[in-house]
This record gives structure tokens, C-alpha cells and sequence, in this order.
């Protein structure tokens, strides 16, 4: 470590502030803590750099703060929601190409660099430029956007891919032995080069089902250029940050990947995409029944036990206080009211524990897919609000979907599941749900939120 001592020690109090904050974040009931606490950590760094005597040129840092502080402020206030995942895209997008340019920039400046800070070098600017344009396309695929819903990927995609990866450390390499100058910027933008093929080749031929695994994976690089960058520039507070955030998100990665029965080697080197189309829609569709709130309202008036199983499409519709008001009127009546949560519905990690949470409902109720996968063959009714891919039990009978194997909520065992939706289309997968035409279930298509409300006051009203 370098630097004076007073400086030193604000870096491991911001450090030991990062642990403690993503600690907090590990439950729902603390997380806002956690963020706060994290946060302040990430005050104490700045301040301490902008303190160090051999940081100059305040006048573009202070500009960079205000407009850095701004965008951050309007991107808070202003993104819903249900856009989180792709915000988040695009900040790891940005994150890793911060990374790219320091590292360039700190290569054109410095004189007579050790081997050891070039391969950094090499590094930020390969994890760096691999995380901006793979992040670019994950954003692209949650938007949605026509020309990148279908996967893309060529004949032997993986080999392909680490082929570009021992490219790319061939030019490090080659970085770390050349003579400073022209040597060096030519190897580091031939490493730039293959690494923005392999970011794009990585996330194309991913499917949109499992791009909030994507999204991890990539917060994850982006955390790993930046302590690569902490490196080259020899920044402890950096290092210490940007190795948190690389441990944490391959940690997540992995979890979301057991979630989901995928393989993190395939996460990798980009080999999750793939699979039928479930089936045509017409002859999946043939048998389903649709329903209204007045006979909604009739099932649940006799139900014990009722579990909710939320959705992307419960986020798109903000019916989270709606539900929050159903439930409380199904307890009044007797009925015991849970909500099943499957570790990737909507389209990132956490997205519906915040939405419940966000309208007061007690985390005591949210219960995770392994917990009440088993029970729930005794809930009288389960009613599936916006969701899809997570309910869809080809998963467990097809082996060529593209959500095969993908541990589902198994409210196909209930005695009777009711679907709010819309309408027929389909998931994030892009296939259809046998779900809604089991004879067990009743489809009402309608908007989440007023469904909910029709629900609740046609109870009110038996």
C-alpha cells in the first residue's frame, strides 16, 4: 500500500463500511441500511482522493462530480421500476468502460511502467471492454428491442469465444513486453478490439429468459475492471471496492444459476440460449377458460389458504398496494395469505421482495420456491399475477425449451390457480404456458392492478 497514513486509514474505514453495507443487503429488512452505509463508505473514498496531494486538475474533477451527481439524481427519480434491470445494464456498461479509458489514459501518461502494472493495464482494458458492450446488449434484450430478442450465436459460439479470450491474453502479453509508445497503444487497442467482439459474442446468443443472470454476471466484470483499475492506478480504496463487487456478483451469478438449473461455465463463455418454441400456440391454448372478478371473488370467499405468485407484469401494472389490499381483506375473512417467490421473477434479483416491500407487506410472508414448492398441493387458490416463464411447467416436461430444467413455483398442484393477465402472450421466453389451459385454472384477462381492486370489491360486496 502507498499514500500517508491518515489517507490509508480513510481507505480501510471506507472499506470496512462496504463490508458492513453488503452484509446489511443480504435481507430485505436491512437493505436500505445497507445502501446508506455503503454509500457513506463511498463518500469517505472520495473525499480521501480529492485529499491527496498528488491528485491536480480539481476544476474537471468538480465538474465531473456535479454532472456525474445530476444524471445519478435524475436516472433515481426518474426510471420506474420495472426499468431497473435495464438502468442497471447500463451503469455496469458505463462502469466498465470508466474502467477502459482510465487505464488507457493512465498508459499514455506514465513512463516506464512495471510489468506487472501493464498486465493490469491489459486486464481493465480486456474486463473493462468485454463489461461495456455485453452490458450494452443485456440492455438492448430487456428493452426489447426487435433486432436482439432472438438469439444470435454461430457454430461452435464457446470455442469461438475462447479463442478470442487466449487472443486477448496473447495481446496483454505482448503489452506487457513492448517498448512504451506506440508498442504499447497498438497492443492495447488490439486488446480492446477482440474484447468488444467477445462482449458482444458473450450476450447474443443468450435468451431474454436468463438475462437477469446475465445482468449479475456483468455487474460482476464490472466490479473486477474496476479493481484492475485500482491497480494501474494505485488506488486501495478502488481495488478493495471493485474486488467486493467482482466477489459478490460471481457469488449471486452462482446462485441465480442454481435457481435457474444452468450451468456457470455456459454462463461464461456464452451457451444459454437454444430450444423449441414450446409448442404451437393455438393447439396449447385450445382448452383455456377465462373468468371474471364477480367469480374470482365466489372461489376465494370459501379459500383457507391462498398464495400469490408475483410477476414482471404485477411491476408493470404498480398492483403491488392493490394486492397488499386483497390480502388483508382474504385475512379478515379467515384466510391465511402467503406469496411465493421465485428467485428471478421479474427481471432481476430481489425485483418483487422490493415491490411487496415497498407497499408494507411483512417479509415473514414471502416465501421462497423451495419453501413452498412443497406445500402446495394444500393452498386452495394461487393467483398468478404477470408472471410466466417462472409458472410455466415446460420447464419440467420439455427438454428442448429454452427454460428447461429451470425450477419453477408448482402452483400447477394447487386446486385452484388463478391467472391475471392481459392476455395470451408469452413470457420472456417467447413460448406458451400449458399452465393456462389446465383444467384447474381460470384465466382473467385484465389489467394487474385493476383486476386486484375488482377482486377485492366484488368480495366486499358478497
Amino acid at each position: 500500500m502507498t499514500g500517508s497514513a491518515p489517507l490509508l486509514l480513510a481507505y480501510l474505514a471506507s472499506s470496512l463500511l462496504f463490508i458492513l453495507g453488503l452484509k446489511q443487503m443480504s435481507h430485505p429488512r436491512s437493505a436500505v441500511r445497507g445502501i446508506v452505509i455503503a454509500s457513506m463508505g463511498m463518500l469517505v473514498a472520495i473525499v480521501a482522493t480529492l485529499l491527496d496531494p498528488q491528485v491536480a486538475g480539481y476544476t474537471y474533477i468538480v465538474v465531473g462530480l456535479i454532472v456525474g451527481s445530476a444524471l445519478g439524481a435524475y436516472l433515481a427519480l426518474s426510471v420506474e421500476m420495472t426499468s431497473m434491470p435495464q438502468m442497471v445494464g447500463l451503469l455496469n456498461a458505463l462502469g466498465g468502460g470508466a474502467s477502459t479509458l482510465v487505464a488507457w489514459a493512465d498508459l499514455e501518461l506514465s513512463q516506464n511502467q512495471t510489468v506487472d502494472t501493464l498486465i493490469a493495464v491489459g486486464l481493465s482494458g480486456l474486463i473493462g471492454t468485454v463489461t461495456f458492450w455485453g452490458s450494452l446488449v443485456a440492455y438492448a434484450k430487456l428493452e426489447e428491442f426487435k433486432k436482439f430478442k432472438k438469439p444470435f450465436s454461430l457454430p461452435m459460439q464457446p470455442v469461438i469465444n475462447g479463442a478470442l479470450l487466449l487472443l486477448a491474453l496473447v495481446f496483454i502479453g505482448m503489452l506487457a513486453t513492448a517498448d512504451a509508445g506506440t508498442g504499447q497503444t497498438t497492443s492495447y487497442v488490439l486488446i480492446l478490439v477482440v474484447a468488444s467482439v467477445l462482449g458482444l459474442f458473450l450476450v447474443l446468443p443468450i435468451g431474454g429468459a436468463d438475462m437477469p443472470v446475465v445482468v449479475s454476471l456483468m455487474n460482476s466484470y464490472s466490479g473486477l475492471a474496476g479493481a484492475a483499475t485500482g491497480f494501474v492506478i494505485d488506488n486501495n480504496a478502488l481495488i478493495i471496492a471493485g474486488s467486493l463487487v467482482g466477489a459478490s456478483g460471481v457469488i449471486l451469478t452462482q446462485i441465480m444459476c442454481k435457481a435457474m438449473n444452468r450451468s456457470l461455465v455456459n454462463v461464461l463463455f456464452g451457451k444459454m440460449a437454444g430450444g423449441s418454441s414450446g409448442g404451437d400456440t393455438d393447439e396449447v391454448y385450445a382448452n383455456v377458460r377465462s373468468t371474471s372478478a364477480d367469480d374470482v371473488a365466489m372461489i376465494l370467499d370459501g379459500a383457507q389458504r391462498v398464495v400469490f405468485v408475483p410477476g414482471y407484469g404485477m411491476a408493470v401494472a404498480q398492483a403491488q398496494h392493490a394486492v397488499r389490499d386483497l390480502s388483508k381483506l382474504l385475512e379478515a375473512n379467515g384466510a391465511t395469505v402467503e406469496y411465493a417467490i421465485h428467485p428471478v421473477a421479474g427481471r432481476m434479483p430481489g425485483h418483487m421482495n422490493v415491490l411487496l416491500a415497498e407497499a408494507d407487506i411483512s417479509y415473514d410472508k414471502l416465501k421462497e420456491m423451495d419453501e413452498i414448492n412443497p406445500t402446495l398441493d394444500s393452498v386452495d387458490v394461487a393467483i398468478v399475477i404477470g408472471a410466466n416463464d417462472v409458472v410455466n411447467p415446460v420447464a419440467k416436461t420439455d427438454p428442448n425449451s429454452p427454460i428447461a430444467g429451470m425450477p419453477i413455483i408448482e402452483v400447477d398442484k394447487c386446486r385452484t390457480v388463478i391467472v391475471i393477465k392481459r392476455s395470451l402472450s408469452p413470457g420472456f421466453a417467447g413460448i406458451p404456458n400449458p399452465l393456462f389451459a389446465l383444467p384447474n385454472t381460470l384465466m382473467l384477462f385484465a389489467d394487474g392492478q385493476q383486476a386486484v381492486m375488482d377482486i377485492t370489491k366484488a368480495i366486499k360486496e358478497l
